[in-house]
């Protein structure tokens, strides 16, 4: 591991106030060659834990030479219990798991998980990040889930589940039986990084200049493809698109396209090699 690579970035109150220890839950997929190549780290959105990546995207990775991970946020998945994260716990678990790899890592953030990885990389110095769909919060974002899902976004408001329902996260090209046994495995977020997303809380500058693709569908019923455009700018780039898709692209019928889309720039992109 490189010198540049051993960098942490310590605050007053991460030493004063340091997050509590959780235990994680991390899945992978190795290839049977090594490569060199760097590893990627898969980072859930709120609800989601790292069985998401795990149906696909894990597997395809490594069978295109890249180590791949997928870390469960405390109180997801199979992680700790943990139902007073915050947005700043959620990012350490990413910062805890990157440091850990045997290289430095490309972080991969979908939904809200995107955020957290926004907020991750100001303490990880990583190879490169992808965020896909990504959920950076703000008044528009939910008062579009609120016109799309009044039922299911209206408790998480005032301190309940986020419950996201079929038409928000697939297509219509899924399976409905698929579709249901995703849904069912959905769990929730922390109430405090729930309420954080209506700040939108700004993520500060990232540890040196680590090249960022944005990713998500006009279609998704999640994000706005104004959002999508909006957080591709602020990282100097153009979202790439994929229509016809839904908020969960790594689960939805065409999920190859995406990872293949995602390998495929950490191929070209010097700076992530």
């Amino acid at each position: 591991m490189s010198a540049r690579s051993e960098l942490r970035i310590m605050r007053g109150r991460e030493w004063s106030r340091p997050v509590r220890p959780a235990r994680r839950e991390v899945l992978s997929a190795i290839p049977q060659l090594e490569e060199g190549r760097p590893p990627l780290l898969f980072v859930p959105g709120f609800g989601h834990g790292a069985w998401a990546f795990a149906e696909h995207w894990l597997g395809h990775a490594a069978s295109r030479g890249f180590p791949a991970y997928a870390v469960s946020l405390r109180g997801h998945g199979g992680s700790e219990p943990a139902p007073e994260a915050t947005l700043r716990a959620y990012a350490h678990d990413v910062v805890q798991v990157a440091a850990g790899l045997p290289r430095q890592a490309v972080l991969v953030g979908h939904g809200a998980g995107a955020l957290v990885v926004a907020h991750a990389l100001a303490r990880y110095p990583a190879r490169a990040a992808v965020l896909v769909a990504p959920v950076f919060g703000g008044w528009g974002v939910l008062g579009a889930a609120l016109r799309r899902n009044p039922a299911g976004t209206l408790p998480a408001v005032f301190g309940g589940p986020l419950r996201l329902n079929r038409g928000q996260l697939f297509s219509r090209e899924l399976p409905d039986e698929e579709a249901r046994r995703y849904v069912g495995r959905l769990g929730r977020a922390g109430r405090r990084a729930q309420w954080a997303l209506l700040g939108e809380p700004e993520a500060e500058p990232a540890v040196g200049t680590p090249p960022v693709l944005v990713l998500g569908s006009p279609d998704d019923r999640v994000v706005p493809a104004s959002t999508l455009t909006r957080v591709a700018r602020r990282y100097g780039s153009a979202p790439l698109l994929f229509p016809g898709m839904g908020h969960d692209v790594m689960l939805d019928a065409r999920w190859a396209e995406p990872i293949d889309a995602i390998l495929d720039w950490l191929e070209k992109e010097p700076a992530a090699h």
